[in-house]
């Protein structure tokens, strides 16, 4: 009987010899056409460097005056930017820290990141593509009674940074960017808001002044020490990786018991953490050494 299954076999393959031709055309085909990869550009990033993908909202000022967000700062935008860094986080867990101001972040992955092959392109696509789609997904939770008029765009960029100090010098300049950036809109509005000038006069009020001059306008008009004013609008937000605790419920049958008895059991597990605080100074980076860690 088995050779009677091999004799069919071999007579099939003579009768439909055009099958196997096919397969080789199409296997030639494919080999013919792949030269078109040789067109990719090498976009491979340096070892041993951080990398740093920021991005940022386009055309932002536009599409928060039309979403009617809170000036000088709206808690609700802030916060949902925070949602959508740490989902980016999440998904993508070889970035070691993001720091978020206004409508920007910045993450950093760990300098021996083998993520895509150090490919800058994935870098930059997976980082803001899943940060604009969870803009969207979550707006609702976060701006109820305002509909989402149309899309949100955001654009990024790639940097590399070879040393722990070139890094922090970034994080550094993106925090203090963010308390002139902050100081100025915090005076600027309460000008116009308070005070009754136009955006154009508020501007012009505040021409040539420094960082004094604007605390002075705050105290004296409005009685607003600037110091007192949230430090998440202030220091603007760093995400890191913790270990924190969890307290679930869970239903276990005890030995010699017929039934099941609820219980509560801690876990922990990492999870990605807002802060708001100082991260020029050398406290932070004492308290949190593992961000900086060889190894990470």
């Amino acid at each position: 009987m088995l050779r009677c299954c091999r004799a069919a076999v071999a007579i099939a393959a003579r009768r439909a010899p055009g099958s196997l031709r096919g397969r080789r055309g199409l296997a030639m085909a494919k080999s013919k056409f792949e030269y078109v990869r040789d067109f990719e550009a090498d976009d491979t990033v340096l070892p041993n460097c951080w990398i740093v993908v920021r991005l940022d909202g386009r055309n932002f000022h536009r599409f928060s005056e039309q979403h009617e967000f809170k000036k000088p700062n709206d808690d609700r935008a802030l916060h949902l930017m925070t949602k959508c860094a740490q989902t980016v986080m999440q998904e993508l867990e070889d970035i070691a820290i993001a720091y978020g101001q206004s409508d920007e972040y910045s993450f950093v992955f760990k300098k021996k990141s083998r993520w895509f092959k150090r490919r800058a392109s994935k870098f930059m696509t997976h980082v803001v593509s899943q940060f604009s789609s969870s803009y969207v997904f979550y707006w609702k939770d976060y701006f109820k009674d305002q509909q989402l008029l149309y899309p949100p765009g955001f654009d990024g960029r790639i940097v590399l940074y070879p040393s722990n100090q070139n890094l922090k010098d970034y994080l550094s300049w993106r925090q203090a960017d963010c308390h002139i950036n902050n100081l100025y809109n915090t005076v600027f509005w309460m000008l116009v808001q308070r005070s009754g000038l136009t955006p154009v006069q508020a501007q012009e009020r505040l021409r040539g002044t420094l960082a004094g001059d604007k605390n002075e306008i705050l105290f004296s008009e409005f009685n607003i020490n600037y110091n007192n004013e949230p430090l998440m609008y202030r220091k603007g937000t760093v995400l890191i990786w913790q270990k924190v605790n969890e307290v679930i419920t869970k239903k276990i049958k005890l030995p010699k018991e017929e039934e099941e008895k609820e219980v509560e059991v801690t876990r922990t597990k990492t999870e990605v953490v807002p802060l708001h605080c100082d991260i020029i100074g050398d406290q932070f980076w004492e308290e949190y050494p593992g961000i900086l860690a060889e190894d990470s």
